[in-house]
């Protein structure tokens, strides 16, 4: 019979390379909404979208996620049987 080859190195290479996109990608929107809140600070001309920037921050960024319910999303729970 044949059983099939678990490749654990390649699989936790795949699993961090995607936590690692996903987290440098969650950064550089956190970025890009941080320069906009600034931005709408310093301009008079961005006072109407303000509050929209401000309450976009607040309920997205300041927000706290289990960080186990981010690996039942990734997938590890179910996993783990395979191995």
């Amino acid at each position: 019979m044949n059983h099939p080859f678990y490749n654990d190195q390649a699989y936790i290479a795949e699993g961090f390379h995607l936590a690692e996109d996903f987290t440098e990608q969650t950064a550089r929107l956190a970025y890009f909404k941080i320069n906009s809140y600034k931005l709408a600070l310093i301009k008079s001309a961005f006072k109407k979208t303000r509050s929209e920037l401000r309450s976009n921050i607040k309920s997205s960024l300041f927000n706290y996620t289990n960080p186990g319910i981010i690996l039942a999303d990734m997938g590890f729970f179910q996993s783990e049987s395979d191995n």
